[in-house]
């Protein structure tokens, strides 16, 4: 069963703002995409037990033209708090690498 990082030439995450975190698929092409997009791996569920966010929290959006799906959510703590550990969001997509897809 292939892996998320198999199927996808970039998977990055980054900041959207001061209160979002977007995670960003770019799939190998077109196939890719449309071969892989309603895997169950990639759910909002899933993605927010991944991630351990309450699923209601998490926007998927597809971007076919481009074979992107990008998942947004709230971040934990506001960018640049006190708490918060990732200022730029460059390390939220690492969970998601192993995916069974």
């Amino acid at each position: 069963m292939p892996k998320l990082n198999d199927v996808c030439r970039y998977v990055r995450s980054k900041a959207a703002g001061p209160f979002w975190i977007t995670v960003d698929l770019f799939f190998d092409g077109p196939e890719s995409f449309d071969a892989h997009k309603d895997k169950a791996g990639l759910t909002v569920d899933s993605i927010a037990k991944r991630l351990h966010l309450r699923p209601e929290t998490v926007k998927r959006i597809e971007v076919p033209e481009l074979a992107v799906i990008k998942f947004s959510y709230p971040r934990t703590h506001a960018q640049g708090g006190v708490f918060e550990r990732d200022m730029h969001g460059g390390q939220q997509f690492a969970p998601l690498l192993d995916i069974d897809l």
